[in-house]
C-alpha cells in the first residue's frame, strides 16, 4: 500500500473537506482518506491506482491536486 499527502485547492469550509473526503473513501483503489480543511491536505492511502487517478478523483469532485506536499 502508498501513501502520499496532496494539497488541495477549492475547499472553503469544513463541509468541502468532508465532502471530497467522502468521495474519495468510495473510489476504487483508495483504502482511506483523510482531508483536513485548516491545512488544505488530503491524506491518501491507496493501491493499484496512480497518483494521476487520485487527481481525477479530486477533480471529478470539485476540487484541484496541486500537488504532493513536501515537508
Amino acid at each position: 500500500m502508498k501513501k502520499v499527502i496532496l494539497k488541495i485547492d477549492g475547499m472553503h469550509c469544513d463541509g468541502c473537506s468532508s465532502r471530497l473526503e467522502k468521495s474519495l473513501n468510495i473510489q476504487d483503489g483508495i483504502k482511506k482518506a483523510y482531508v483536513d480543511f485548516a491545512s488544505n491536505l488530503a491524506t491518501i492511502e491507496y493501491q493499484d491506482i496512480g497518483l494521476e487517478k487520485i487527481e481525477e478523483y479530486i477533480e471529478e469532485a470539485g476540487f484541484k491536486s496541486l500537488g504532493i506536499e513536501e515537508k
